[in-house]
């Protein structure tokens, strides 16, 4: 697997990935919906922070089990914690240097459907 380097817009937020990136995902709950994010979903401990955990905000809605994380600086979302997934992180593939998310195949996951998805 490769290692891939990635940070919010303002680079306050620094993280790097293990994974071989082929495709992405896309949810449709309501928050997702509005970030539209890309994104790659990989094992927790696929995922390192580097810096700038000080940089991150988290915010959380409705059964208040996932965790979303912004930069608090340029407001940009890096990865989440689902609520259906303790074990995996979801990684926005717009973070990661050198990545086109665009170009990808993208997966729909109906995070609407889920209880409390809106």
């Amino acid at each position: 697997m490769a290692v891939h380097r990635g940070s919010c817009h303002c680079n306050a937020v620094q993280f790097e990935v293990e994974a071989d990136i082929v495709s992405g995902a896309q949810c449709d709950c309501s928050l997702c919906r509005r970030k539209n994010a890309v994104m790659l979903r990989i094992p927790k401990e696929n995922f390192r922070l580097l810096k700038g955990e000080d940089a991150l905000s988290l915010y959380q809605w409705n059964t208040h089990v996932a965790k979303h994380y912004f930069c608090k600086n340029c407001g940009i979302y890096t990865h989440h914690q689902p609520r259906t997934r303790a074990d995996m992180i979801g990684v926005n593939l717009g973070c990661l240097d050198g990545i086109d998310a665009g170009k990808l195949p993208v997966e729909r996951v109906e995070g609407s459907k889920l209880s409390g998805g809106r």
